[in-house]
C-alpha cells in the first residue's frame, strides 16, 4: 500500500495547470481539470473539496468561475497538498512490541522498554526527512519542471484546449 494516495498524485498534476495562468485566460472548473489529465470527475471534485478546506484553492460558481490557487504557487508546497488530501499519517505506528517477548514471561525488564525504540525512532526519522523533502518543493517548482520537460507546442495546446472549453 502506498503511503501517499492516488489522490494526491491526482490533485498535483490537476494544482499545476493553475500555477500562472495568463490572463484572460478562464479559470478551469473541476470537470475541465478532470477531463484534460483522464481522472473521474467525481473523485477530483472530492479532492478539490479538501484543497478548498485546506485553504489552498477557491472555487467560484457561474460565468468566469472556475477554480483557482489561493496563494501563488510558490507558497504552496507538496507537502500542503499531502496534508491536505491524505491528512496528517504517520509512516510508521509503533506497537512497541519489543515488551513482549516471550522469554520476559509478562514482565519485560526496564532494559528493554526503557527510552526511545530503535526502530521507531529510525522510522521517525524516515518520516520527518520525507516531510522535510516534500516541504522543500512548491507548486512553482514543480510548474517549471513540467514546462522544461514537454515541448512548447504541448503548453499551448493545453492553453487552447482550455481556453476552448468556456
Amino acid at each position: 500500500m502506498a503511503h501517499i494516495s492516488t489522490g494526491v498524485e491526482y490533485g498535483l498534476h490537476c494544482l499545476l495547470y493553475l500555477v500562472d495562468l495568463p490572463k484572460g485566460l478562464g479559470h478551469p472548473t473541476v470537470r475541465d481539470l478532470a477531463e484534460l489529465q483522464g481522472v473521474p470527475v467525481a473523485f477530483l471534485a472530492k479532492i478539490f473539496t479538501k484543497l478548498g478546506k485546506a485553504g489552498l484553492v477557491t472555487a467560484t460558481e457561474g460565468a468566469g468561475g472556475g477554480c483557482r490557487l489561493a496563494r501563488p504557487g510558490e507558497h504552496i508546497t507538496v507537502l500542503d497538498v499531502v496534508r491536505a488530501i491524505d491528512g496528517r499519517k504517520a509512516l510508521f505506528n509503533c506497537q512497541d512490541i519489543r515488551a513482549r517477548c516471550a522469554v520476559f514471561d509478562g514482565c519485560p525488564p526496564p532494559w528493554a522498554t526503557q527510552g526511545a525504540c530503535p526502530i521507531n525512532s529510525i522510522m521517525y526519522e524516515a518520516h520527518k526527512r520525507l516531510e522535510d523533502h516534500l516541504a522543500m518543493y512548491s507548486l512553482a517548482d514543480l510548474a517549471s519542471r513540467i514546462i522544461a520537460s514537454a515541448p512548447a507546442e504541448h503548453h499551448v495546446s493545453v492553453r487552447s484546449w482550455l481556453d476552448n472549453r468556456r
